[in-house]
């Protein structure tokens, strides 16, 4: 796939050198030409001197031919204006948008962008490993009806599977982190010491998840 990505900083660089690693085609466009001395000489992709939303600029970058487009340059409001560009006027289906600014986040994932809040989501997971209880949500839908989160679980669970956690709370388990990974559970997976789960669940009942998961499970339910 042809991959355009805007904003050559240390985020723009590493998923550029990652992306043409894995066998992709990259262009990089910045407004700073000395910028793209980030991508290292071994990097064999475009490199585009000018503004990420001008039409021309990214059709020197190839937007015609490509599959994705990422705008991660320390504007939001030039990364939201290009990745609107890329979505509207190229057609770019897989569009992403980083954004500081996490009241705004909200508003363009409704747009239909996807946006990475980069410090929301670095403050987000320091505050789920300092404060482990209630329910932190990593994603919800533009409709805010059901979300993806983060539940604190009662040591009581650990031992239990995960199809009695579900039975039991009414959630389906989304992932769980163990050691650091992310895993893909199967109902007959049991909890272990350490794991944080994740599940998708209604927005309105995220009190009685909560209280369902810090209740622990019912007698002799393993």
């Amino acid at each position: 796939m042809h991959i355009v990505i805007m904003g050559c900083g240390r985020v723009g660089a590493a998923l550029a050198q990652t992306l043409e690693q894995q066998g992709h085609t990259v262009a990089v466009i910045d407004q700073d030409p000395t910028a793209f001395r980030r991508l290292g000489s071994g990097f064999g992709g475009r490199r585009v001197t000018g503004v990420g939303f001008d039409q021309d600029t990214l059709r020197e970058a190839g937007i015609e031919e490509a599959g994705a487009f990422a705008a991660v340059s320390s504007g939001d409001n030039s990364n939201i204006i290009a990745a609107r560009v890329a979505r509207e006027m190229f057609g770019i289906e897989n569009v992403a948008a980083r954004i500081y600014d996490p009241r705004r986040a909200e508003v363009y994932q409704r747009l239909g962008i996807p946006t990475v809040a980069t410090v929301r989501w670095t403050a987000d997971q320091m505050l789920r490993r300092l404060l482990p209880s209630g329910a932190e949500p990593l994603w919800r839908d533009p409709s805010g009806g059901v979300q993806l989160a983060e539940v604190h679980t009662t040591p009581s669970w650990i031992g239990h599977k995960i199809s009695t956690l579900q039975e039991e709370t009414g959630v389906r388990v989304a992932f769980l982190t163990r050691l650091g990974e992310a895993i893909l559970p199967s109902s007959q997976t049991v909890l272990q010491e350490g794991d944080l789960v994740h599940v998708m669940m209604r927005t309105d009942e995220i009190a009685k998840v909560e209280a369902a998961f810090a209740e622990g499970p019912e007698e002799g339910g393993h």
